[in-house]
């Protein structure tokens, strides 16, 4: 469900399930299992979805069943979104269609986002579905997002679209979905000419309070869900 590619110390990490890429649990072990990869080629990398599809977030029936399984893939998927903001080398993120939830939360963590015009939907819509906003999302979204959007996104649960997602803070840029990778991969191979060790230290230091904020509110979103959630 995961591929890897590196080429010229670009590692093109590509999520395609055939359906809209959820993010279970083996999803979620294939991607860290490409970073690893990832890692160890010194690459950077290029993080992209399906043809119209970039992610539609967790397994929601796995989600809502609460109980072991949802408990480790809520924690597998806000720790692979800090492991994505740490990343040694730039991240670029090819948002190829949706993306939903967890998707939009991955979507955030990258470097730099290369956007496909279109009719695709950007939201993080848990209070749309009943679902209090995870605090390590809020974090997420507050660290990338303008305060008027973030209120927008987070609180109202409002729906953008590519052609507005550039200036709330979704993306860095939009492009016609047929020149995505394209860019992308121009994109990665300006990055990759960044001095390496400048780059990963000042990442670390300009995302430290973000990191310290996400990272305390993973244990706590994984704290009450282990309290509130149903046994399956």
């Amino acid at each position: 469900m995961v591929s890897y590619n590196c080429d010229d110390a670009i590692a093109a990490i590509t999520i395609d399930d055939g359906k809209v890429n959820a993010l279970s649990l083996a999803v979620l072990a294939e991607l860290n299992a490409a970073l690893d990869r990832a890692e160890q080629d010194d690459a950077v990398v290029i993080l992209a979805g399906r043809d119209g599809v970039f992610s539609a977030g967790f397994d929601l029936p796995v989600l809502r069943g609460g109980g072991p399984d949802a408990l480790a893939m809520l924690r597998a998927g806000f720790e692979l979104a800090a492991r994505l903001l740490t990343y040694p080398r730039p991240v670029v993120i090819a948002c190829t269609g949706h993306a939903v939830a967890m998707g939009v939360f991955l979507l955030l963590c990258g470097d730099y986002r290369v956007g496909a015009t279109g009719p695709y939907k950007i939201t993080a819509n848990e209070v749309a579905i009943g679902l209090t906003m995870p605090r390590a999302a809020v974090e997420i979204c507050r660290q990338r997002l303008t305060p008027a959007h973030f209120n927008r996104a987070v609180v109202l649960a409002e729906t953008f679209f590519p052609a507005d997602a550039v200036a709330a803070g979704f993306l860095d840029r939009t492009v016609q979905a047929s020149s995505v990778p394209e860019v992308t991969r121009g994109v990665a191979a300006q990055l990759a000419t960044l001095d390496r060790s400048a780059h990963e230290a000042t990442k670390r230091r300009a995302r430290a309070q973000a990191l310290d904020a996400i990272r305390s509110a993973i244990d706590a979103d994984v704290a009450a869900y282990s309290v509130q959630a149903p046994a399956s």
